[in-house]
């Protein structure tokens, strides 16, 4: 069960996190604490994938919480970036970097819909939201993500347009 499921919780907690340090290992490790004291209490109600990345993502959130206690006790201001991976060599878009940057709920949700491919229903059961909120975080992160990705000249509004 471990060697099947550990990989998959790794990446998940690495799109959360990021790749900068312990922390991806440090939710991992969290999780398989949890998932061991807890499997007694687990009812099949939902796939053992779905419940162990569910307390992944509980585990990445608290790292989360962690780290912004920690900025406001030196005095950094809240507004700072999550730590970005390293861009991949010869990348000519640094797909993960811009992910990384997206706020903490829309990454979450892009994550696991997009890229880990729960369904709303799932992801609304993992992070207790209504499946409703599910799809217009992912409206909204997809969005942003476009934004990201976008040349900047397409940004710009045509001059035509202007009143």
């Amino acid at each position: 069960m471990y060697r099947a499921h550990t990989p998959s919780l790794f990446r998940l907690a690495v799109r959360i996190l990021g790749r900068g340090g312990p922390d991806p290992e440090e939710a991992v490790q969290n999780t398989w604490m949890r998932a061991v004291q807890g499997l007694h209490s687990f009812r099949w109600e939902s796939s053992l994938r779905t419940w162990l990345a569910g307390i992944t993502i509980h585990a990445c959130r608290e790292i989360l919480r962690a780290r912004t206690r920690e900025r406001a006790m030196m005095g950094t201001p809240s507004s700072v970036e999550p730590a970005m991976p390293e861009p991949i060599p010869g990348a000519k878009i640094d797909l993960e970097r811009i992910v990384a940057g997206l706020p903490d709920g829309y990454r979450e949700i892009l994550v696991l819909h997009d890229i880990e491919g729960f369904t709303h229903e799932e992801i609304a059961r993992l992070l207790h939201i209504e499946p409703g909120t599910s799809k217009s975080q992912l409206s909204r992160a997809r969005r942003l993500l476009r934004a990201s990705l976008a040349p900047e000249s397409d940004m710009r509004v045509p001059q035509e347009r202007l009143p």
